[in-house]
C-alpha cells in the first residue's frame, strides 16, 4: 500500500466532548496519513440525540482542526448527519482501499461491506479482546485485519487473548509537524498526566485483573513524598470518589480540571507542551496483561521535548528507555526515575523529541502499517 490510497477512518473525536487527549488519539491518523498524501474521511457514529445542531457534540465537531470538509457524525443505525451527507460517506466507501476501524465502532455494514481491506484498530488492548472473548460483540469478525498498539499482543507471557487472529503491532503515531519542540522551559513545576480514573467497568479473564488507571494510581500513593516532586493530574474522576480524593489530597497530589486544561485540542497540546515532563500511569489492565501498550498520550510528550516516565507494560522489550523515556514497576522506581529526569532535564527533553523523531513519527509509523495491511492476515 505505498500508491496514493482511499481511507475511510473510524473513530471517536466528539461523541463524549472537550476530551482533547481523546480526540488528539485520533486526528494524529488524520494529519499523518494526509501528510503521506492519502485521501482520508473520517467517520464517527453517534446516537442520534447527539446530532442536535446546538448541542455540545456538534459545537465540539465543528470547533475541530484538520477536518474541513471530510468528517460526518452519522447518526448510529441510521443516515442522519452532521458534516458530509450520508451519500458522500457511501460514495467514498466504495472507492477507498482502506477502512481503520477503531475499536470496531463503525457497524454500518453499507459502509463496510464497500471497502475491501478492513482493519479492526485496537487501541484499548485486552478490554477489547476479553469483551470480544467473553460475548461482547465487538465487530472483529467483520473485518480482514486485526491492528493493535499493544506491542506485546500474541507473545507467550501476555494474557490478551488472541481470538484466533493475527494481531499487527503497530504504535501511536505522532504528526512532527503538528507537534514542534520549540526547546522553551516548562511553564508547570511540575510532572503532569492526563486521563480517567476510570474509564469504564474492571473484568477478570483467565485468572488475570483487567483494571483501570485508579488501581495503578492507588499504588502509587507515595510517590510525591518518595520523589520529593510535585505532581499535577489532569483528572476525570467523579466527585462521588470521595475516599480515594482525600487520599489523593492527603498524599500531595494536585488535581486539575481536565475540561479547563486540555478540554479541546489546543488546550491539550498547550497543557502537554508546558509541563516539566509526563507521569505516564497505565490502566493496571495493560500492566497485568503485559500487552506492550504506550500512550498517544506520552509520544506527545515526548515529541514536545517533554521526557516521559512511564508505567511498564512490557515495555522494556520493546522500547529504548533510559534516555527521555524512562520505565518504572514500583513507586519506589518511579521516585528514582523523576530524580534522574530532574538531575538533567535538559539532556532527557532533547532525548525525549528525538525519540519520538526515530521512534513515534507518523512519517515513519504509518507507512509500516500500511505496508502490513496489504498482506492477507493469513500471509502475515
Amino acid at each position: 500500500m505505498s500508491e496514493r490510497l482511499q481511507i475511510l477512518l473510524a473513530g471517536m473525536v466528539a461523541g463524549d466532548p472537550h476530551q482533547g487527549g481523546a480526540t488528539w488519539a485520533v486526528l494524529q491518523y488524520v494529519a499523518g496519513l494526509s501528510e503521506l498524501g492519502h485521501e482520508v474521511m473520517l467517520v464517527e457514529p453517534v446516537v442520534a440525540e447527539a446530532l442536535e445542531p446546538k448541542g455540545d457534540v456538534v459545537r465540539y465537531f465543528d470547533s475541530l482542526p484538520l477536518l474541513e470538509g471530510r468528517a460526518a457524525l452519522l447518526a448510529q443505525g441510521g443516515e442522519e448527519t452532521v458534516g458530509l451527507p450520508y451519500a458522500d460517506l457511501l460514495d467514498f466507501a466504495n472507492g477507498a482501499d482502506l477502512l481503520l476501524n477503531i475499536s470496531g465502532m463503525l457497524g454500518d455494514e453499507r459502509l463496510l461491506e464497500a471497502v475491501p481491506v478492513r482493519a479492526f484498530l485496537d487501541l484499548d488492548p485486552g478490554f477489547n479482546q476479553v469483551w470480544e472473548a467473553t460475548g461482547s460483540d465487538m465487530g472483529i469478525a467483520l473485518h480482514t485485519h486485526c491492528v493493535t498498539v499493544g506491542a506485546r499482543v500474541g507473545a507467550g507471557d501476555c494474557s490478551v487473548p488472541t481470538l484466533g487472529r493475527n494481531w499487527i503491532h503497530t504504535l501511536p503515531p505522532v504528526a512532527l509537524e503538528h507537534w514542534p519542540w520549540t526547546g522553551e522551559p516548562p511553564r508547570r513545576s511540575a510532572f503532569t498526566s492526563v486521563g480517567h480514573w476510570r474509564s469504564y467497568g474492571s473484568i477478570e479473564h483467565d485468572g488475570v485483573h483487567y483494571g483501570q488507571r485508579a488501581h495503578s494510581l492507588r499504588d502509587l500513593l507515595e510517590l510525591p513524598r518518595l520523589s520529593g516532586e510535585r505532581f499535577e493530574l489532569a483528572l476525570g474522576i467523579h466527585p462521588d470518589e470521595t475516599e480515594d480524593l482525600r487520599a489523593l489530597g492527603e498524599h500531595g497530589w494536585a488535581l486539575l480540571d481536565p475540561y479547563e486544561v486540555a478540554g479541546d485540542p489546543d488546550l491539550y497540546a498547550s497543557f502537554v507542551r508546558g509541563s516539566k515532563a509526563e507521569l505516564g500511569v497505565a490502566k493496571s489492565g495493560y500492566v497485568n496483561s503485559r500487552s506492550g501498550w504506550f500512550s498517544d498520550r506520552s509520544a506527545a510528550y515526548l515529541a514536545s521535548g517533554r521526557p516521559v516516565v512511564a508505567q511498564d507494560t512490557g515495555l522494556a522489550e520493546v522500547l529504548p528507555a533510559g534516555e527521555g523515556l524512562l520505565l518504572f514497576g514500583t513507586a519506589e522506581e518511579a521516585a528514582a526515575a523523576v530524580q534522574e529526569v530532574n538531575a538533567g532535564l535538559g539532556r532527557h527533553g532533547r532525548a525525549a523529541r528525538d525519540l519520538a523523531e526515530e521512534v513515534f513519527d507518523a512519517g515513519k509509523v504509518l507507512p509500516r502499517l500500511l505496508e502490513r495491511l496489504a498482506v492477507p492476515e493469513g500471509e502475515i
